[in-house]
């Protein structure tokens, strides 16, 4: 079976909905300064890269400041008109904080995804983070790892806090250096 085989037919009519593929900006991106990047410039379909800066997550719960994932071991998902969202491998998370979540979503680039709740000191954070168990081919690098949503967690990169990005289904981190205006955003519904 082909890998084109393996992508029903739901993500490919979904693949062709893009009007921005990362070839050019559009008229109101920002253009990127020195050190930045712009999410005009990233490709569609998303491109996976690693990141050897210090990525942690944590959360408060309780007075108590614990670590959910820590590593220089992950990779950045970029996709045009998106923040870059951030993955970690599963050896890198305190998976004794996770639970599996009900529901999941599709994306036609990924696959289907799974979410996973936090639950310490007797509390929950629902659906804090999600991982694609059974991605479509181009996405099997990131088989099993986690991604975190910025705005449940207190996510960094190099030590610097992750901003979210502007809409709470979306789990792109923003930082610095990264320039938009970007999906989730008022008005990015059409992009």
């Amino acid at each position: 079976m082909s890998g084109r085989d393996r992508v029903p037919e739901w993500a490919r009519r979904g693949r062709g909905h893009w009007r921005y593929r990362g070839q050019e900006r559009p008229p109101f991106a920002r253009a990127p300064g020195p050190g930045e990047e712009s999410v005009w410039d990233y490709p569609r379909p998303p491109r996976i890269e690693p990141d050897a800066r210090e990525v942690e997550v944590r959360v408060a719960l309780d007075g108590t400041d614990l670590e959910v994932a820590k590593t220089t071991a992950s990779v950045r998902v970029l996709e045009t008109a998106s923040p870059p969202t951030f993955y970690v491998p599963p050896e890198a998370v305190d998976a004794s904080l996770l639970v599996r979540a009900s529901g999941r979503s599709a994306c036609e680039w990924k696959g289907v995804a799974s979410y996973f709740d936090l639950v310490a000191s007797g509390q929950r954070i629902e659906r804090i983070a999600w991982s694609y168990e059974s991605p479509f081919p181009e996405f099997e690098p990131i088989r099993g790892w986690l991604a975190f949503y910025p705005h449940l967690a207190r996510c960094t990169v190099g030590g610097v806090r992750v901003e979210p990005q502007r809409s709470a289904f979306y789990g792109g981190w923003v930082t610095p250096e990264i320039v938009g205006p970007m999906k989730g955003e008022p008005g990015s519904e059409g992009w």
